[in-house]
């Protein structure tokens, strides 16, 4: 290694230390990018990379119009109406909620794939549930934690659009590329938090068991939900599902299938037109701004990367065995999304710097980066740190620590079945 390379190793590491900090994220990634192509002497490779990420246009589209959506859907409250309707007939279950409570908020989270704002409408109806039947606080929340991974299959989930687009591949082709990895590692997460909670007795209740009321959705007079309402964060999903499977007459592109969802949101739930319009647009904006934000940080982070040769020495190290590869593009986002509590940062970064070279050591690109970007948000589902880890221990009013000792176990299984069956 150079002496380029070994300043590189340590730029990585004030990066992560930074991050642990919770320094803003796009700040800290382009400011140690610069300074690598600065000192490498090509200062122009940074802010290349910056205005080449700037313009990526099936991202661009992809997120700006799942953002909107998003948007649409909170505004309407037809995201409430969904989770209204999905916890609706799980009263009675015993510990059995627990899994139930899993899966229903893996399900929820493919059409609502933020998992703070997941978190925040799901938490706050079923956690109270849960602790009704006698649930302890942090396994409910934990519960709930654990079904954040939903948005793997998401098609507004910013990593489908990234490494389908690195992989010319269309996003429903590479979401349904990871699809069997996804569910198995939803199954595994269902289970296995089912069973650390079973151990540890929290099925059997807490005298001292409360929710923080001012976090739980406000039965206020205007919100009226009904099924058509409940239907509507589905219907992007379906758009896209169906025409990619069985009629390809109505395939689309995923901006397409979001804007058809928020024009039907528009007319079931009779909205102001100009606020609709408004929140849409603001939507867009919030998801360039925040995760295509990140994208090109990373961007910049990954030309540094590259102009001191550490990403040379990386692959030449990685064409060796594939195991390294295998390991490093699982644990290795894992380790970063468990640290940081959020998988973005460091996946962005992996799959724009390694990833594109993964034909060199027998594996594929969207092999590769799928694994990277689920072991990342795997991570994170296992962080004290997650904003919706934080979400939810406020509204069961119980340590985050206490959270992820129940989703811990099951996520490190979940890394590990990823690596050594998704490459």
């Amino acid at each position: 290694m150079t002496v380029l390379s070994w300043v590189a190793v340590v730029v990585i590491f004030l990066t992560i230390a930074a991050l642990v900090k919770r320094m803003e994220t796009r700040l800290v990634l382009i400011t140690a990018g610069l300074f690598l192509c600065c000192v490498s002497l090509v200062p122009l490779n940074g802010l290349d990379a910056f205005a080449k990420s700037m313009t990526k246009g099936s991202l661009i589209t992809a997120i700006c119009g799942s953002m909107g959506f998003a948007f649409v859907a909170k505004y309407t409250q037809c995201d409430r109406a969904l989770v209204h309707y999905l916890a609706s007939p799980i009263h009675g279950l015993g510990a059995f909620l627990i899994p139930v409570c899993t899966a229903l908020t893996y399900f929820v989270n493919i059409a609502i794939p933020s998992a703070a704002g997941c978190s925040a409408a799901v938490g706050s109806t079923l956690i109270p549930v849960m602790l009704r039947a006698g649930i302890k606080p942090a396994a409910a929340a934990a519960a709930v934690f654990g079904g954040t991974i939903g948005s793997y299959l998401s098609p507004g989930t910013s990593h489908n659009a990234f490494v389908a687009n690195m992989a010319h591949m269309e996003v429903m082709d590479f979401i349904n590329f990871h699809a069997p990895y996804s569910l198995m590692v939803g199954a595994i997460l269902v289970v296995g938090i089912f069973l650390v909670c079973f151990f540890l007795g929290d099925h059997k209740g807490s005298e001292d068991a409360k929710v923080d009321e001012s976090k739980l959705q406000k039965n206020d007079e205007s919100f009226k939900p009904n099924v058509i309402m409940a239907l509507v964060p589905l219907v992007p999903i379906v758009i896209l599902v169906v025409g990619n499977m069985w009629i390809p007459a109505i395939k689309m592109g995923v901006a397409q299938a979001m804007v058809i969802g928020a024009i039907v949101a528009l007319v079931v739930t009779r909205s102001n037109p100009s606020e609709f319009t408004k929140s849409f647009f603001n939507g867009m904006g919030k998801g360039y701004a925040d995760v295509m934000g990140i994208i090109i940080a990373a961007g910049v982070f990954a030309a540094g990367l590259n102009a001191s040769g550490l990403i040379d020495v990386a692959v030449a190290a990685l064409k060796e065995s594939n195991e390294f590869a295998r390991w490093g593009g699982s644990l290795g986002p894992w380790a970063m999304g468990l640290i940081m509590g959020s998988g973005d940062a460091a996946t962005m970064a992996f799959n724009e710097a390694v990833t594109p070279h993964a034909a060199e050591f027998g594996m594929t690109t969207e092999g590769l980066g799928g694994l990277a970007f689920l072991c990342g948000a795997l991570g994170r589902t296992s962080s004290p740190l997650a904003g919706a880890c934080i979400v939810l221990s406020g509204i069961a009013m119980v340590n985050p620590v206490e959270v992820v000792k129940r989703t811990c176990l099951p996520v490190f299984v979940a890394v590990l079945a990823c690596a050594l069956l998704m490459v």
